[in-house]
């Protein structure tokens, strides 16, 4: 299937780069420069999406987030019954882990 190439990027590259990147071209066997460096970015590109993905699947959801982060809620009687409880049990377990040593 033959892929419609219309849009370019321009970028500058060291001499000592370009030779990195084409020897690593030519060692997988592609075509061309251009064949490998899209092949590549476009590889990494899919990779940082889908590791990004698993966490946070929308924007909306990144947005969420952020915004608990920034702007917490107020505690909510609930949340504070949930901090005493576990507050007390630690408390507990910290008396009960030095009895045993």
């Amino acid at each position: 299937m033959a892929v419609l190439s219309n849009d370019r990027i321009d970028i500058r590259i060291s001499s000592l780069q370009k030779e990195l990147i084409k020897q690593a071209s030519e060692l997988r066997g592609f075509k061309s420069l251009s064949e490998f460096v899209v092949f590549c970015a476009s590889a990494e590109a899919t990779k940082i999406i889908n590791e990004n993905s698993k966490i946070l699947n929308s924007m909306e959801d990144k947005k969420i987030f952020l915004e608990a982060i920034l702007n917490p809620p107020v505690a909510n009687s609930e949340l504070k019954k949930a901090q005493l409880k576990h507050k007390k049990f630690m408390k507990a377990n910290e008396i009960d882990h030095r009895k045993a040593k």
